[in-house]
């Protein structure tokens, strides 16, 4: 059901990693205030449950995969979406990666380029292909998953932290270029949210509690809180908000 506020009626909405948590929350949000929704991921077969769900549902959704890390995978999905949809509205950039958990010195090569690859030279390609598309229209909403880690780096996620500081410049740098073509670019930074991706923080038991008495609320965020916020983003309530960073960290925001 959607409401007037955040009606997203017409407008075509691309979610990267929404095959699951935070991407799958919104995702599913986005399609219930009246966007058709591009579903994309990794694989076919996880994308295609999710927009199926969301069609179940009553709304429009369809699958499209697409690893972000992969340069030709990207031009193939831009390339679907001019064909078929002669325009994309909101970019959600949400796939990301963690694939080391470990002391910073002891980082390897392989883990530090699949980090990059996924969590900042994807974001920054994909913003700049939907840009492209959004230029031409005069109108657009790109909004970026970060992480409280971009200003509070974790302990043995070094290089991931390092990431999503790269995507809050980002953010920035995009939404100062690109505001003038009415283009709004934002990110949202989650703290500790339950998802497949934050698996390991919540597997270690010590960690854990360390992360949760660090939250004022004390507790972890949930991916459908997530939602909310890049549903105001996306959102011409939101109309006057371009390179806003902000931090949801377990229910609490700044």
């Amino acid at each position: 059901m959607t409401t007037q506020l955040f009606d997203l009626s017409g407008k075509i909405a691309l979610i990267t990693g929404a095959s699951r948590g935070i991407g799958q929350a919104i995702a599913t949000l986005f399609a219930q205030q009246g966007a058709y929704v591009i579903v994309s991921s990794r694989k076919q077969a996880d994308c295609e449950a999710v927009a199926q769900s969301i069609r179940e549902q009553g709304g429009q959704a369809e699958a499209f995969a697409c690893h972000v890390g992969d340069m030709a995978a990207i031009e193939a999905l831009f390339e679907h979406i001019k064909t078929k949809h002669s325009r994309l509205d909101i970019l959600l950039n949400n796939a990301g990666t963690n694939p080391y958990f470990g002391h910073i010195l002891d980082t390897d090569l392989a883990a530090y380029e699949k980090t990059v690859e996924v969590n900042f030279r994807g974001y920054f390609f994909m913003s700049a292909k939907a840009g492209q598309i959004m230029r031409s229209q005069k109108q657009g909403v790109i909004i970026n998953t970060a992480s409280v880690n971009a200003i509070k780096p974790g302990i043995t996620q070094g290089i991931y932290s390092i990431t999503k500081a790269a995507v809050v410049s980002m953010t920035k740098a995009f939404a100062k270029e690109c505001a003038p073509l009415g283009i709004r670019v934002n990110a949202i930074l989650p703290g500790l949210t339950n998802t497949k991706l934050a698996g390991m923080l919540f597997q270690h038991e010590a960690m854990y509690k360390q992360l949760v008495n660090e939250i004022p609320m004390h507790r972890h965020a949930e991916p459908e809180e997530m939602a909310g916020t890049a549903l105001y983003l996306a959102s011409d309530a939101s109309s006057y908000t371009t390179g806003a960073c902000i931090v949801v960290d377990g229910g609490y925001s700044l």
